[in-house]
Parts: C-alpha cells; sequence; structure tokens
C-alpha cells in the first residue's frame, strides 16, 4: 500500500470503532430508556447520572478508537514511504473492491486514497485517457472494442477467474472476431446511476483517445455491471455521444433487470430494524450501501430513487429504459439446477439472480424489451460461473457469428 493508503487505512480503522462504538451507545440509550420509563418522575435524577456517566464513557472510548486509528495511519504514512498501490495486486485489488462494494457510497475526501475511480485498466494500473496512455496499454489496437464492465465486489481481475482452465472471453473475442479486449474497474458501493454517468464519460474519453478508428464496439456486463451498462447507454444517447452510435453487442450475464432477492431481503431486514429503538442503530448497516439498495428492484436511472428515502421505502420506483437503439442485446441466465427448464431453477437461479429477472421478463406489468431470439437460459452454473465459462462463451459465439455473416 502507498503511504496515502495506509493513512488511509487507519482512520478508516479508527472511524469504523468509533462508528460501533455509537451504535452500542444508542442501543444502550434505548434499553435504558425502556428500564427507566416506568420510574417517571421519581426515576429523573437516577436517569441523568446513568447518562451524563454513559455519555462520557462513551466519548472516551471512540475518541480513543479515533485517535488510535489516526495514529496508526499517520504511522504508516510516515514509514511506509515506496509501498505499491493496493490495486496493483489481485489480493489487494480484491480488497479494495470488498471495501468499496460495503461503504463506497460513504468514502468521505480523507478515505480518497481507498475510493475506487472509474477507470480503464492494464496491468493493475489505471490507464488514462489520453492518446499516449491508451497507445502504449494498447500496442495492437484494433477498430473493435470488447469493453468489460464486473459486478458487485469483483474487480477487472475478475474476467480471468479460472484463465488456466479456460481462455477468459477477451482473449476468445480477440481471436475470433478482432475486438480488442478493455476492463473497467470501478466502485460497486455508489448509486448505478452513477457509476453509468461515469461509464458514459469514460467511453466517451476512451473512443476519442484510441489509436485506431472505432467501428464497432461490444459492451459486456456481469451482474450488476450490465445495469451500469444500460444506465451508461441510456446517459449516452441522451448525450447523443458518439460512442453510443458504435455499439453493435451487448451481453448482460446474470445482471438483475428487475432486481436481485438478497437485495429486497436485505432491505426489508434494514426496514424492520428500523422499526424498534434498540436495533434502529443497525439498520443501515443491514440495507447496505446505495447499489445494494439499487439492485432490489434494478434502478439504473437518477430519477429512479432520486426523492425516494430508500432505507425506509420498499417500494419498486423503476423508470422504464429503452435499450440503445441499433445494438443487439443478449441477456444470459443461469440455474444451479441442470434443466434451467426446471420449477426449482426459475426459483434458485444462480443463487443470487433468477432467470426471469436476468431476462427482464415478470408477468406483463414487468417487461424489458430483450429479444427472446436472442436470450439463453444455461443449466448446471452459480452466478460468477459465468465470468469465464465454457458454456457461456459457447453462447456467445454462437450469438455473434450470425452477426459477423
Amino acid at each position: 500500500m502507498t503511504p496515502a493508503e495506509l493513512r488511509a487505512t487507519g482512520r478508516l480503522g479508527g472511524l469504523v470503532f468509533a462508528g460501533l462504538v455509537a451504535r452500542i451507545e444508542q442501543v444502550h440509550q434505548a434499553i435504558a430508556g425502556r428500564a427507566f420509563a416506568p420510574a417517571g418522575l421519581a426515576g429523573a435524577p437516577a436517569r441523568v447520572i446513568h447518562d451524563s456517566v454513559a455519555r462520557g464513557v462513551y466519548l472516551a472510548v471512540r475518541g480513543a478508537g479515533l485517535a488510535a486509528g489516526t495514529a496508526g495511519g499517520q504511522a504508516g504514512f510516515v514509514f511506509g514511504a515506496g509501498g505499491q498501490p493496493a490495486g496493483r495486486e489481485p489480493a489487494g485489488n480484491l480488497a479494495l473492491a470488498v471495501l468499496n462494494a460495503v461503504a463506497g457510497d460513504r468514502l468521505d475526501p480523507d478515505l480518497a486514497p481507498l475510493a475506487i475511480g472509474m477507470a480503464v485498466r492494464a496491468g493493475g494500473c489505471d490507464v488514462g485517457l489520453t492518446a499516449e496512455q491508451i497507445a502504449a496499454a494498447f500496442p495492437h489496437a484494433t477498430p473493435g472494442l470488447a469493453v468489460f464492465v464486473h459486478g458487485l465486489a469483483e474487480t477487472e481481475d475478475s474476467w480471468h477467474r479460472k484463465a488456466e482452465q479456460s481462455a477468459p472471453y477477451g482473449r476468445r473475442l480477440q481471436a475470433e472476431f478482432g475486438y480488442t479486449p478493455v476492463y473497467v474497474r470501478y466502485n460497486t458501493g455508489r448509486h448505478i446511476s452513477d457509476s453509468g454517468h461515469d461509464l458514459a464519460g469514460l467511453l466517451d474519453g476512451l473512443v476519442a483517445a484510441w489509436p485506431a478508428p472505432v467501428d464497432e464496439i461490444l459492451l459486456a456486463g456481469h451482474s450488476m455491471g450490465g445495469l451500469v451498462i444500460r444506465s451508461a447507454c441510456h446517459y449516452g444517447r441522451e448525450a447523443r455521444a458518439a460512442w453510443a452510435g458504435r455499439v453493435r453487442h451487448v451481453f448482460y450475464l446474470g445482471s438483475p433487470h428487475l432486481g436481485a432477492p438478497l437485495a429486497r431481503a436485505a432491505g426489508l431486514a434494514g426496514w424492520a430494524l428500523g422499526q424498534a429503538p434498540e436495533t434502529r442503530p443497525f439498520a443501515a448497516l443491514a440495507a447496505g450501501p446505495a447499489s445494494v439498495k439499487d439492485l432490489r428492484h434494478g434502478y439504473v436511472l437518477d430519477d429512479d430513487w432520486t426523492g425516494c428515502d430508500q432505507d425506509c421505502c420498499l417500494r419498486d420506483h423503476r423508470g422504464d429504459v429503452p435499450l440503445l437503439a441499433g445494438a443487439n442485446h443478449y441477456a444470459i441466465s443461469a440455474t444451479v439446477t441442470a434443466d434451467p427448464a426446471s420449477p426449482l431453477g426459475a426459483v434458485v437461479g444462480d443463487l443470487l439472480v433468477q432467470p426471469a429477472s436476468a431476462h427482464g421478463q415478470r408477468g406483463p406489468r414487468q417487461h424489458i424489451p430483450f429479444p427472446v431470439e436472442l436470450g439463453r437460459g444455461l443449466g448446471g452454473m452459480q452466478h460468477f460461473g459465468r465470468l469465464n465459462h465454457p458454456d457461456v462463451w459457447q453462447a456467445m459465439r454462437g450469438l455473434l457469428l450470425p452477426a459477423a455473416d
């Protein structure tokens, strides 16, 4: 880790400790309130003494935790000179991704060194959107781009899962269809629409800096990454961005277009915890970051969540978002059951996303116009298996071959 990352990590540790102590204090006060309530005015003097002592103790413990975290981080800053950025190595990159997935919407300026920015990645580093940096990172650039957008708590390295057993999609697309693979990393804890805006801007800069004229773009998103792509396409089309008119193929690999059951369960748990004073301090933790709240119903636009308190509102405010015109849209679902058409498979899906949500079809009132003939349902596969699986590649290849003829 760099000195700045070490300092931010120390501060983060202190803030987490102080936050936990603050929640314990709130629970303590709620329990004390119930205990003193029957005594009424007669118990008021004892309540005042109790509250004063408790506040002082909790304040001291919180302060000690914050001071220890800051001191530890500062020591790392002073003595940790010369360290590599955490994102340079797969383990550190994944740790940052998990942190951002859990708290990416709450990383304040003091924690900025730990916040992931939307960027093209190559060799464990961000690639600046300048002609020089892009040319250096992609010396064999072709007119076709295959841009990969990962899902929640993942990184650009996730697309190389089990690469020793099966060649990643990017390598296959390059060998068979001439696309240059481009991998993107971003903060998966923020609102999906925020990441959509960022991706739209990134694609604009990427196309402008690309060494060769860009004739065709293929977008591939895993899980939440597919929703980020839909969001970016919407905002790119609104802005009349040049890249939006060059998108020819979009693959959604297990994307919860109509929401994910676990995200809805987290929202319900947060709402339930918020109903009692003793559990209310933990409601926000259970509900998750902004992105998980969006995943309850598949929000991809600012308008879906703006003006709605997602901590207490469980209703579906998702608006209709047309698929990007001029592109083929392919939804690929999977089930852990061998038969993707089995009733059990329809319920459990890939353990995180149900086929109905992945294909955007749940009755007449919830329907996203994915062409049925361009969809695929695979069996015997869990959610993360689609990041790199020979069956998924065969499905992708089969869908691309007619368009290539």
